[in-house]
C-alpha cells in the first residue's frame, strides 16, 4: 500500500513512518524537512514541502491509497500562548488539513487518517477540571484550531478515522494502545511509538470508519 504521512518529521509522525515500513508499505514523508528521514531505509520518499501551499501537498497526496496527518506545533506550548509561534503557523493543524482534504479529493484518493487530541470534539466533556483549565490557559489556540482541523475531517466526504490521544511521552514503549470509540481511556499517557503504531495501523483497515477513536495506555 501507497500511504502519505503529512507532518512526518515530528514525534508522531516519524512513528507512523517507522511503523508503515516495518509492515511492508511504500511511504511518502512530507514536511519542510522531510529529507532529514531518509536513512529510515527503502521503501521511503521523502518530499520536502509545505501543508499550507496546496501545490506542495497535491505534489506529495497523487498516487496515494491513504494518508495520515499528524500536523501540530513542536514549540513550547508555554512560549506559543505568550508570543505565538516562530516557525509554525498557529492554524496549521486546520488550513493544512484543508488543503490536504482538498488534493485528496482532486486526486481520488479516499482514505484518511488525522491525530487531533483527547479532549477535542467528542471527548471534550471528559477532561478533568485540571485538563480543562490546561486547554484554556496554556493550550487555547492549538485546542480551537485542532475542533475546526475535526469538523473539516467530519464535513469531508471522505473514508476518515479522527485519532484522539491523551498526553504523549517518548516512552519506548511500542505494544498496542488501548483504543476507545467511546471515548474511554485507562490512564491519561500514552506514547509517541504507540499512537504511530495505531495510525499506520488504520491506513488499510476498515475499522472506525467515520468515528473519533481515543488512544491511551495503562
Amino acid at each position: 500500500m501507497k500511504v502519505l504521512v503529512v507532518g512526518a518529521t515530528g514525534g508522531s509522525g516519524r512513528a507512523a513512518v517507522q511503523s508503515l515500513l516495518a509492515a511492508g508499505h511504500k511511504v511518502t514523508a512530507f514536511s519542510r524537512r522531510a529529507d532529514t528521514l531518509s536513512p529510515m531505509g527503502a521503501g521511503l520518499r521523502c518530499v520536502n514541502g509545505d501543508v499550507l501551499e496546496l501545490a506542495d501537498i497535491e505534489r506529495a497526496v497523487e498516487g496515494q491509497d491513504a494518508v495520515i496527518v499528524t500536523l501540530g506545533i513542536s514549540e513550547s506550548a508555554l512560549r506559543v500562548r505568550l508570543a505565538g509561534s516562530a516557525r509554525t503557523a498557529m492554524n496549521v493543524r486546520s488550513a493544512g488539513t484543508r488543503n490536504t482534504i482538498a488534493a485528496m479529493h482532486k486526486l481520488g484518493v479516499r482514505k484518511l487518517v488525522v491525530q487531533t487530541s483527547y479532549g477535542v470534539g467528542e471527548t471534550r466533556s471528559r477532561l478533568t477540571l485540571v485538563s480543562r483549565l490546561v486547554f484554556a490557559l496554556l493550550l487555547k489556540p492549538q485546542i480551537a484550531d485542532t475542533e475546526v482541523q475535526e469538523q473539516l475531517v467530519r464535513a469531508s466526504g471522505l473514508d476518515w478515522v479522527i485519532v484522539q490521544p491523551v498526553n504523549l511521552t517518548d516512552l519506548e514503549r511500542v505494544d498496542a494502545c488501548f483504543a476507545s470509540p467511546e471515548g474511554n481511556t485507562l490512564g491519561m499517557t500514552v506514547s509517541r511509538a504507540q499512537v504511530g503504531r495505531f495510525l499506520a495501523e488504520q491506513a488499510p483497515a476498515p475499522h472506525y470508519l467515520g468515528r473519533a477513536v481515543a488512544l491511551s495506555a495503562a
